[in-house]
């Protein structure tokens, strides 16, 4: 019955789609880990080598396609009076199943940025010819998302902090918000009054204050929620 709807979405919504979580077993590229490449002081020191990390992982993307827990929220979208999802992805699955209203807290893979000017456009190049891509001026292009040690765009954070102090229901799936400051938000929901649901295979360190946990896959529970939602709508 809620009349504002937020769901907040991390990795394990994507592993159902096929996709490796950023630091799940076995989270080595090339010898490399991810958190040893997802830096602006590595991407300083070997553009290249950043940028071929980044062309596997789209490549990894390109190939799997978006999961019926995506897809079960974009439903939600569709059925709710207000709804708006906060994601912590950035492979942009939540928008090829068809959410609109989406915040994405650390970029779009799909999005590339210049270094020059800031500029930024979309681009689903596979593989990206040539590596590393550059803008029109010569001016290197990075991935548009954030990096470990890089602030989060003040104008993102400023409308995820505002939608999650706003909502009447937050629906927390496939991340144990312990990274901040996405771990904020449901706190911040909780404070201001919204029931918090969390959906999650196993029970994480916010299980013990929000006010319903259930235990298993998002492409499970997710539908028969959006089931639910769709139902009470009609």
């Amino acid at each position: 019955a809620s009349r504002y709807t937020v769901a907040l979405t991390g990795a394990g919504v994507s592993v159902e789609s096929g996709i490796p979580t950023f630091r799940g077993e076995g989270g080595l590229w090339r010898n490399h880990r991810p958190e040893q490449l997802a830096t602006p002081q590595a991407f300083d020191d070997d553009p290249g080598l950043v940028w071929e990390f980044y062309d596997w992982r789209r490549s990894v993307i390109h190939q799997a396609r978006p999961s019926r827990a995506h897809e079960a929220l974009a439903a939600m979208e569709e059925a709710s009076e207000e709804f708006v999802l906060l994601t912590q992805n950035i492979d942009g699955f939540h928008r090829d199943a068809g959410s609109r209203n989406i915040v994405e807290l650390h970029g779009n893979i799909w999005e590339v940025k210049s270094l020059a000017d800031g500029s930024i456009r979309e681009n689903r190049q596979v593989p990206i010819d040539p590596l590393p891509p550059k803008d029109g001026s010569g001016a290197l292009l990075r991935p548009n998302v954030v990096w470990f040690g890089e602030s989060l765009d003040p104008s993102i954070l400023e409308a995820a902090f505002r939608v999650s102090s706003e909502c009447h229901f937050m629906i927390v799936a496939g991340t144990s918000a312990v990274v901040q400051p996405a771990a904020h938000l449901p706190l911040l929901a909780k404070r201001n009054g919204a029931y918090v649901l969390e959906v999650n295979p196993e029970p994480t360190p916010i299980s013990e204050w929000v006010d319903e946990t259930l235990l298993g896959k998002a492409g499970e529970i997710l539908p028969a929620l959006a089931e639910a939602v769709i139902r009470r709508q009609s």
